[in-house]
C-alpha cells in the first residue's frame, strides 16, 4: 500500500499526518510504530489521523503515540490538527472543532500560532508523596486530557529526564495507565521552562502540548502566578497557557498557544 503523508511539528513536537476521511486506511500498531521510527520511517512522536465527525465537529481526531498505541490528547498534535485541518475546508476558517477522547476541541488560527481551547483539567493532586531514586522534588499530578506528573527542579539542564522519566512514568503510584513525566523551573514569575518524558514515545521529546499546560497551573497554584502563564520547551519556543480559575484548584476556559508548521509531504511504501 502506498500512503500519502504530511509532516508537521509543533514547537519541535513532531508527527506523521494522514488525511482518512474516507475511512479507506486502516493501519496496525505495528505499522504506525514503522511510520514513526526515525531509523527505518519517515520519523516522529506520534501520528495524527484526521478522520470524519460523529457527534457534529467538523472532523474527528485521532491520535497514536510512537509505539503505535492510541492516546486520549496531544495538545501540540491538536495544534497542528487544526491547522492541517483547516486548510481541507472551504475559505480556511479561523476555528476548526473537533472530537477527541478527552472530549470535542476547537482550534483558533491566530496569524502565525495556533490557539487550542483544551479539555478542562481533573485529578489533580499536589504532593503525591511518591518518590522516585534520586529525585529530590515533590511529584505533583495533574490530567490536562492525558496524565502528567510535574516536578521541579533547581537544575533543569542536569537533571536526568529519561532516567527520572521512565522511574515516573512506571511508578505503581500511577499504574495502571501511567504518566507522562515533566520537569520544570520557574525562571520568572508567570515564566518557566519545562523537560517532558513522553509515555508512548518512551524518551523526551522536543515538547509536550498537555505537559505545558499542567506544568503552568501546577506553577499557578504553588506560586499564584497570573494567566496567561509562558513556558519555554526544549524545542526552542515560547509557548502560552491560558486560564480562569473557578475554585480553590479547579479550572475552565484553558487555551494553549504556539506554533504549528507544515514541513512536508511524501508517499511511502507500507
Amino acid at each position: 500500500m502506498l500512503l500519502h503523508f504530511y509532516k508537521m511539528n509543533g514547537a519541535g513536537n513532531d508527527f506523521v499526518v494522514i488525511d482518512n476521511r474516507d475511512l479507506e486506511v486502516s493501519l496496525s500498531r505495528e505499522q504506525i510504530e514503522h511510520l514513526c521510527d526515525r531509523h527505518r520511517g519517515i520519523g516522529a512522536d506520534g501520528l495524527l489521523a484526521v478522520e470524519p465527525a460523529e457527534q457534529g465537529a467538523d472532523f474527528r481526531f485521532r491520535y497514536y503515540n510512537a509505539d503505535g498505541g492510541e492516546a486520549e490528547m496531544c495538545g501540540n498534535g491538536a495544534r497542528c490538527f487544526g491547522r492541517f485541518t483547516s486548510a481541507l475546508m472551504e475559505g480556511m476558517p479561523e476555528r476548526v472543532t473537533f472530537e477527541t477522547i478527552a472530549g470535542t476541541l476547537a482550534a483558533d488560527l491566530v496569524e502565525d500560532d495556533v490557539r487550542i481551547a483544551m479539555s478542562e483539567p481533573k485529578d489533580l493532586k499536589l504532593a503525591t508523596g511518591a518518590r522516585v531514586p534520586g529525585l529530590q522534588a515533590e511529584l505533583h499530578f495533574l490530567n490536562t486530557g492525558v496524565p502528567h506528573v510535574v516536578a521541579f527542579v533547581a537544575d533543569l539542564p542536569g537533571t536526568e529526564v529519561v532516567r527520572h522519566g521512565a522511574a515516573i512514568r512506571y511508578h505503581e503510584a500511577f499504574a495502571p495507565a501511567g504518566t507522562n513525566a515533566n520537569f520544570a523551573t520557574v525562571l520568572a514569575p508567570g515564566h518557566i521552562a519545562i523537560r517532558t518524558y513522553e509515555r508512548g514515545v518512551e524518551d523526551e521529546t522536543l515538547a509536550c502540548g498537555t505537559g505545558m499546560v499542567a506544568s503552568a497551573l501546577i506553577h499557578h497554584l504553588l506560586d499564584g502566578a497570573p494567566s496567561p502563564i509562558r513556558v519555554d520547551v526544549k524545542g526552542g519556543d515560547t509557548l502560552e497557557i491560558g486560564f480562569e480559575k473557578t475554585g480553590d484548584t479547579t479550572f475552565t476556559n484553558v487555551t494553549l498557544q504556539g506554533p504549528a508548521d507544515f514541513v512536508f509531504e511524501g508517499d511511502i511504501e507500507l
